[in-house]
């Protein structure tokens, strides 16, 4: 760990892999080297990312860098969510429980069914006619 990163995080959702650093600063949060706000294009994922510094009263008190790979932008937001939660508890254990109880350090495992043979999808059927 470097001197300025006060923590690391995995995070996954679906098929998204982020992998994401905490460091003091200004609140600025960065996600493949773009800012948070151009990267996802949507207010509700923006919103949804930072759950885990509002719940703990810290927004603009860390400044987050993510790499992401894998997934679209509602996994890779999740998964970015997931490992701000983790690098917070990293660098300081008593944000645990706010973070638990927030349901935000819970790893979202639902991930998409596989095609079965015989199918159309996952679980639809062919068309049924009698005649």
């Amino acid at each position: 760990m470097a001197a300025n990163n006060l923590g690391y995080g995995t995070g996954r959702r679906k098929c998204a892999v982020a992998r994401v650093w905490l460091e003091n600063g200004d609140g600025s949060i960065t996600i493949n080297g773009r800012e948070m706000d151009a990267y996802l294009g949507r207010k509700v994922l923006s919103a949804h990312l930072v759950e885990p510094l509002e719940a703990i009263q810290a927004e603009g008190k860390y400044n987050v860098k993510a790499l992401v790979k894998g997934g679209g932008m509602t996994g890779q937001a999740g998964a970015v969510r997931l490992g701000i939660a983790r690098a917070l508890v990293e660098y300081d254990e008593t944000m645990r429980k706010p973070l638990r109880d927030a349901g935000l350090l819970t790893r979202d495992a639902r991930v998409k069914e596989r095609k079965k043979y015989g199918r159309k999808k996952a679980r639809r059927g062919f068309q049924f006619v009698k005649r």
